[in-house]
């Protein structure tokens, strides 16, 4: 499919609420205004998450306003041990209160309760991150203190409108392969992550979403033969026809994919095994993945109205995919992970 790319800046939304242009680009070349949006602001959505995985650890930290809901969230895996834990503190109605920030440039932003302190500090240069989480294991307290840095040239970013609702839209910026440093305590165990090795990777989500939704994410960080090689990979949700979110990166440059697909086996009830190696195939014929999970990070939240079931599956890629000129890229035993995720929110 022939994909858009979206090369002139100005404002992501029209006059009226609508998404001004839909397609790629590879920096945040749209301007975010939440006050632009003129759709039931009960429907929009925002967030940052973070992920550092170096493949023996990984943390991830989310801040989430989703209007009439916000959950700020901390996981913990241990890919040695094969355990892994996730704790989370909601709030009613913050209806932007979080101020999350418009662009992810640069800007703070945080939280605080009786049980968790996180910060996510941005100076336009360095990404710091702070967390420190009572109680959330075994009564032990975790604290993090991480930082990012080496912004890669070329990220993801895609403006997605949906069919059925004009004034919905999904605006995402997906940055791979920012290096890594820092310490995780959680009681006495102490973890250090080295820049050599450890990688982070940022979704930023700014958005109206309709209600139901099913999303697969895939997103791969890390180092091969002397380069920098990541990936984000996915689809499910929206109207795609302008644009794919798949790209590759190499040494921060952007490798434009088509549609690719997630074959997740099949156990014999019919349900979906995910713990079973995973493949990864184009429609182009460009990439190749093959994904042996070690972790599947799995919740079902349901509230009846508001419902999420989720699979975020961490683990190893092997494969290969071909470059814009033409060229092969191989990978071998790489972590990252792989996630589909329905919700009714």
């Amino acid at each position: 499919m022939m994909q858009k790319q979206i090369v002139n800046e100005g404002r992501l939304l029209n006059s009226d609420g609508t998404l001004n242009e839909a397609g790629y680009a590879t920096y945040l070349i749209k301007t975010y205004d939440r006050n632009d949006i003129k759709a039931n602001a009960m429907r929009i959505k925002e967030w940052d998450y973070y992920l550092i995985n170096d493949g023996k650890r990984a943390i991830a930290f989310t801040i989430s306003d989703n209007s009439y809901m916000g959950m700020m969230s901390v996981s913990w895996l241990d890919f040695e041990a094969v355990s892994e834990i996730t704790k989370s503190e909601i709030i009613l109605f913050p209806n932007g209160k979080t101020k999350l920030p418009p662009t992810s440039v640069k800007g703070d932003v945080s939280f605080h309760n009786g049980n968790l302190k996180l910060l996510f500090a941005n100076d336009g240069i360095l990404r710091h991150l702070k967390c420190e989480y009572k109680a959330f294991r075994d009564g032990k307290t975790l604290k993090a203190d991480l930082i990012l840095s080496d912004v890669p040239r070329d990220s993801m970013v895609i403006a997605t409108p949906y069919k059925e609702d004009p004034k919905a839209f999904y605006y995402n910026q997906k940055i791979n392969c920012l290096r890594a440093e820092g310490i995780v305590s959680l009681g006495d165990e102490t973890w250090h992550f080295h820049k050599q090795d450890a990688f982070g990777v940022l979704d930023w989500g700014r958005g109206v979403w309709t209600y139901s939704n099913t999303w697969y994410w895939a997103s791969l960080s890390g180092e091969q033969s002397g380069h920098t090689f990541g990936f984000n990979l996915g689809y499910g949700f929206g109207d795609t026809s302008q644009a794919t979110e798949n790209m590759v990166f190499v040494d921060g440059i952007a490798h434009k994919l088509s549609h690719v697909t997630f074959n997740i086996p099949f156990k014999e009830d019919g349900n979906e095994d995910f713990m079973k190696p995973w493949t990864f195939t184009s429609d182009d014929g460009r990439l190749y993945m093959d994904f042996v999970p070690v972790i599947d990070r799995a919740a079902d939240i349901n509230l009846k109205l508001i419902r999420s079931n989720q699979h975020q599956v961490f683990g190893r890629f092997t494969g290969k995919v071909i470059l814009d000129d033409g060229s092969t890229f191989e990978i071998e035993n790489l972590p990252g992970f792989a996630e589909k995720v329905m919700n009714k929110w």
